[in-house]
């Protein structure tokens, strides 16, 4: 995996953590206060998706 995927990697999980750490476990799930948390976790889970097809085409790209 090249460096520039290990960075954005690195700050989704980073971001995912500290979305996780911040939420309200005794206030709900979709609570108005942890809504905003439910969406960057979700902006998280979507970028290290992303990060991971991209490499996968990089890949490819290499092998022909």
């Amino acid at each position: 995996m090249k460096t520039f995927y290990k960075v954005f990697l690195a700050v989704f999980i980073f971001s995912i953590a500290v979305s996780l750490y911040a939420l309200d476990w005794q206030a709900g799930f979709m609570d108005d206060e942890n809504t905003k948390f439910i969406f960057s976790i979700s902006a998280g889970i979507l970028g290290i998706i992303v990060v991971y097809i991209l490499h996968m085409w990089s890949k490819l790209a290499e092998k022909k």
